[in-house]
């Protein structure tokens, strides 16, 4: 972390003009990505957000995860195959921009960049919670402001001492839901010594009111509630462009995210389930985690999920960050943001971006303190339907780029899409169906979260649109996204 990195082809070609540091470097070790690949599935949603999904669904919660699994290993697949033949900070935006046109990718890479900045915001204040109750004598908004602070200052140093800090808040994750799924699976069977969990077995997926207590629907209403802490399997392809090589570091995670998704969502809920039975108060009262480490008489259970939670949710805060910060990059870069978005220091570090981005944060979270119910809900429920968005985005420019990456690169084509085009238009038909029904519910803001993100999407689509329209921000040649290895390839590339 010491040695400066040696900027590679893919983090040469991510430099925008003027840089004086000449862009993003390669800062970013096998390991690092592979850990950030693991974590970014994990989010805080899984810890906290699971008990209403179980408390609506029953069992039958399993499914909701596995189709949005399944819809979530789909999408990654088509930004797999994107990313790996071309390795972008902007991922998804950049691609969009050149398959879709240059309005798809100003739009869809400022809506990212809000959720995350409203995110940060989300994160800090749950992180601030734990802490308070720690240690009470500093106030709640001062641990926001300290673990913002903190962390804003490990992504300005370099992008390596991001890359370690969030190897160890994964690992943290990871090793924590292994032991919590070998650990409870042993109590299921009553293969665990000295502890008597009465009321697991396998008998609690059926025996209170059967697999879907609440009928097929509640299937579908779990969806809604565990589509979005999935949000963030896709930083690995963003981070990917500052790692030493690209393409093996896309190809590798998203051939993985099958056995992520399976074990860490799956698993994990599983065992839940599995140790009690689905309308256990305990669930609703202490969160579905610590109250299966309670029914195993395990001590201090709460205060080591709490310690779990709050490294997930500096591990959100931090990945936040760092996504937000390059998606600003990418944008300054092709000129859809201010030029100073894409300048970089010399350890390859986008200060400007990464500081207008926890800006934002930290008035989101000033909102959270003065306006709850006001500002800050308006700011979460208009940004909560993002994920699903930068999805149907990803599935429209996967039909694009394909046809222009075997056009011009067919070599590049190391991930491919299963049953193109077919399964990219199943997909982007059930994230569309998944958005209609989110229209009719009401019980869970559904609606409210569907129409308000519609709103600030269709403003940002405005602005998108004038803009390419008045010609604002017209980039040159050597800001037009990059397909190839050199820039030479990016500007023979212009106008395809």
């Amino acid at each position: 972390m010491t040695s400066q990195p040696t900027p590679t082809k893919a983090a040469q070609a991510t430099g925008g003009p003027g840089e004086p540091g000449g862009g993003l470097q390669a800062g970013l070790k096998n390991r690092h990505l592979s850990m950030i690949a693991i974590g970014g599935v994990i989010g805080a949603g899984l810890f906290v957000g699971s008990k209403a999904g179980i408390a609506t669904t029953g069992p039958g919660i399993l499914l909701s995860y596995a189709l949005v699994g399944t819809l979530v290993v789909l999408v990654m697949r088509m930004l797999g195959e994107m990313s790996a033949a071309n390795p972008t900070s902007g991922s998804f935006s950049a691609h969009a921009d050149r398959a879709l046109g240059r309005w798809a990718g100003f739009s869809i890479g400022w809506l990212y960049w809000f959720f995350w900045v409203v995110v940060l915001a989300v994160e800090a204040t749950a992180g601030a919670d734990i802490l308070e109750g720690w240690i009470p004598a500093v106030p709640q908004w001062g641990w926001a402001l300290i673990v913002m602070v903190v962390l804003t200052a490990t992504n300005l140093v370099s992008v390596g001492s991001y890359g370690e800090f969030e190897f160890w808040f994964a690992g943290i994750k990871v090793v924590a839901i292994g032991a919590f799924i070998v650990v409870g699976g042993l109590a299921i069977f009553g293969l665990l010594p000295g502890v008597d969990a009465e009321k697991a077995g396998l008998g609690n997926l059926t025996d209170h009111g059967g697999f879907l207590p609440h009928g097929p629907g509640a299937v579908l209403t779990g969806v809604l509630l565990v589509v979005f802490s999935f949000m963030g399997s896709e930083i690995a392809t963003l981070a990917a462009g500052e790692s030493e090589d690209p393409q093996r570091a896309v190809t590798k995670s998203t051939n993985s995210i099958i056995w992520r998704i399976a074990v860490f969502y799956l698993g994990s809920i599983l065992v839940v389930v599995t140790l009690l039975p689905w309308n256990d108060p305990a669930i609703e009262d202490k969160g579905s985690y610590v109250a299966a480490l309670d029914s195993l008489g395990i001590a201090h259970a709460g205060e080591i999920m709490n310690f779990i939670v709050l490294t997930s949710v500096l591990s959100c805060l931090n990945s936040g960050l760092y996504t937000a910060s390059r998606m600003a990059f990418s944008l300054g870069e092709r000129g859809d943001a201010p030029k100073a978005f894409a300048r970089t220091t010399r350890r390859g570090v986008p200060m400007t971006a990464i500081i207008v981005s926890v800006v934002f944060g930290f008035v989101a979270v000033f909102f959270n303190y003065k306006f709850p119910d006001s500002v800050f809900l308006f700011l979460v429920n208009s940004s909560g339907a993002v994920a699903l968005f930068v999805w149907l985005v990803i599935c429209f420019s996967q039909l694009r780029m394909r046809k222009i990456i075997q056009r011009e690169a067919p070599e590049k084509l190391v991930v491919k899409m299963w049953l193109y085009p077919y399964l990219t238009w199943a997909t982007a038909a059930m994230i569309v169906f998944v958005l209609g029904y989110m229209l009719t519910d009401t019980e869970h803001d559904g609606r409210e979260t569907v129409l308000l993100s519609l709103l600030v999407a269709a403003v940002v689509l405005v602005i998108a649109f004038v803009r390419q329209k008045t010609g604002a921000g017209s980039r040159s040649s050597a800001q037009q996204p990059v397909a190839g290895d050199s820039r030479e390839e990016a500007r023979a590339e212009v106008g395809a």
